[in-house]
């Protein structure tokens, strides 16, 4: 179709041109009618820069396996393209979103080429102030997302080492204790070995030892009235028996999941005389075990911890691979527990038989923690205590990873901007803005999901839909 220099002349984007200029555009442009439908697809070669005539325009962007609609319009002047073409090979040169048309539209169509050389030849210190905003934002954008990952680090890394001071001091308190019961065990088997006993008393007394030894593993879980009824039978039991101190063996052996019946066991095994001191060696006996079983479960908790965090931070873990949301959960779970706090009940709702999902868990799990972190300060708002529920599910052709939590809820009139970067609602210096807008563009631009809220008071749910297949998902860079 025709260009008219006087047409293109009249759109608010060359008003300001010279005739010679608007001359140019003609001939190196062209004028094009489209009928309905696609224009040009998002991730295409950028090769054209559209500026609309008449008729209507819809721009969409993928999310997932739909397209999402962000812009319709029917303004005369408005433009999309290869808007990034005066940065040439520095950046990917492809269509960032997707355009259609619902009527037939003209449009005044400049190739890339074309834009790139009038810009950089009509506008060079428009350009130069282009290319720094667009570098500068990147990475402003960059280092802005390290350091609300430092943030987020040092924040876990405080709530570790409060998780594992707790199970390292219990470690070293039983280590202690059981160093000067071992010290006891020792000089009691001196008692022991001058006494007379004979072979086979001794031999008896070493059989009840082991076998208490093996019961004390198998010790039952009791209800604090169980325990304190047992407490009281047994006390009277060692009392029977001429025992000193039955009430204060009586808790060690509660504990052991020793009762009445099994010091039957050990009388009738025994002499009489040898009694006290055979119920005296299996308290020393029964300690150790209960002391070594505590400095186990500590050791054990500790290594838990420590591979909650390298499940966390994904150590020596390919960046892209097939991961199990349900693995990333817990250890983020388990690295928040400490800001969670008691006050927080966390329920989980999994579905164990979803299939693993391709992804980049580390960032992944860098979502999980801004959502987490966002619904404990909702929770903590209303000044009472909260539940945060964790659930996932399948959703159609897709994983679904919802966080629910019981807290003030987001206000209608700002629900629009809580993925806009640097929007918050926390107090000065308790927030950066970027938590959301970070998951935002995790979730969507690095897996082609979708991130999604609904809110109420008391009902706040942040649901993470991520594909199942790889070529939903396969790895791509962020675009600009």
């Amino acid at each position: 179709m025709p260009c008219s220099p006087e047409e293109i002349g009249a759109l608010f984007l060359f008003e300001k041109l010279t005739p010679e200029q608007l001359g140019r555009l003609c001939a190196e442009g062209r004028v094009e009618l489209f009928e309905p439908g696609p224009v040009y697809t998002e991730g295409e070669p950028a090769t054209c820069f559209y500026v609309m005539l008449e008729g209507t325009v819809v721009l969409s962007r993928r999310v997932g396996g739909d397209d999402v609609e962000v812009t319709r319009t029917s303004q005369r002047g408005v433009y999309a393209g290869s808007m990034q073409a005066y940065l040439g090979d520095r950046v990917p040169q492809v269509y960032n979103n997707s355009m259609r048309v619902t009527e037939p539209t003209r449009f005044f169509v400049l190739p890339a080429d074309t834009f790139a050389s009038v810009m950089q030849e009509w506008f060079p210190m428009a350009v130069h102030l282009l290319e720094g905003l667009f570098f500068g934002s990147k990475n402003t954008q960059r280092a802005i997302g390290q350091r609300e990952r430092l943030l987020a680090l040092g924040s876990l890394s405080a709530g570790l080492t409060h998780e594992l001071n707790n199970p390292a001091a219990a470690a070293v308190r039983a280590t202690a204790t059981l160093r000067e019961r071992v010290a006891k065990m020792r000089r009691k088997l001196a008692v022991i070995a001058e006494g007379p006993f004979s072979r086979d008393a001794l031999a008896n007394l070493i059989d009840v030892q082991e076998r208490t030894a093996e019961r004390v593993a198998k010790a039952p879980s009791l209800t604090p009235l169980e325990a304190a009824d047992r407490e009281d039978a047994l006390a009277d039991w060692l009392d029977d028996h001429g025992i000193e101190g039955g009430w204060q063996l009586a808790p060690t052996f509660v504990q052991a999941g020793l009762d009445t019946e099994w010091l039957d066991q050990v009388a009738a095994a025994v002499d009489e005389d040898i009694l006290p001191g055979a119920v005296g060696w299996l308290n020393y006996t029964v300690e150790t075990e209960l002391l070594m079983d505590e400095i186990a479960d500590s050791t054990a908790r500790i290594s838990h911890l420590v591979d909650a965090a390298k499940q966390y931070a994904q150590l020596d873990r390919a960046p892209y691979r097939i991961v199990d949301v349900h693995e990333l959960l817990d250890s983020t779970l388990l690295m928040l527990s400490g800001k969670i706090g008691p006050g927080i009940r966390v329920v989980k709702e999994y579905d164990r038989t979803l299939p693993s999902v391709p992804g980049y868990p580390a960032e992944l799990n860098q979502v999980w923690t801004n959502l987490i972190d966002n619904a404990v300060s909702a929770m903590r708002d209303t000044g009472e205590e909260g539940t945060l529920t964790v659930r996932t599910a399948l959703d159609h052709d897709r994983l679904l990873v919802e966080f629910r939590d019981t807290g003030t809820g987001i206000p209608q009139e700002i629900r629009g901007r809580i993925f806009d970067p640097f929007f918050t609602t926390k107090p000065v210096g308790e927030g950066t803005g970027l938590g959301l807008d970070i998951s935002w563009r995790i979730v969507v631009n690095k897996h082609h999901g979708t991130l999604q809220v609904t809110s109420e008071p008391g009902d706040t749910r942040f649901q993470v839909l991520l594909p199942l297949n790889a070529a939903a998902s396969e790895p791509t860079e962020e675009p600009a």
